[in-house]
């Protein structure tokens, strides 16, 4: 997955949701549950799954959650051996 637009992340009390969008037009929505994430382009998954599939099974099982339930005003994840960047700015 590349994405270079604008996106918002938005906590919620049972979920964090996570929407990117590029030219207005929504590319990406998770739905990070306590125990689960879920996307409109794929069925929920757990994420021991999730991570196997678009991350690495290395990383910690609920990475992607705390990635971006971080209160920083900037987070960098640089993972080369993977290829995965991840940067998020918040405003």
């Amino acid at each position: 997955m590349k994405f270079y637009d604008t996106g918002f992340i938005t906590k919620y009390q049972d979920f964090t949701q996570v929407q990117i969008f590029t030219a207005g037009k929504s590319i990406l929505n998770l739905k990070l549950y306590k125990q689960q994430v879920c996307s409109d382009t794929f069925s929920c998954l757990d994420y021991k799954s999730f991570n196997k599939q678009y991350l690495s099974s290395s990383y910690n099982e609920k990475f992607i959650k705390e990635l971006f339930e971080k209160e920083d005003n900037e987070i960098n994840f640089k993972d080369r051996k993977n290829a995965i960047l991840i940067k998020v700015k918040r405003n």
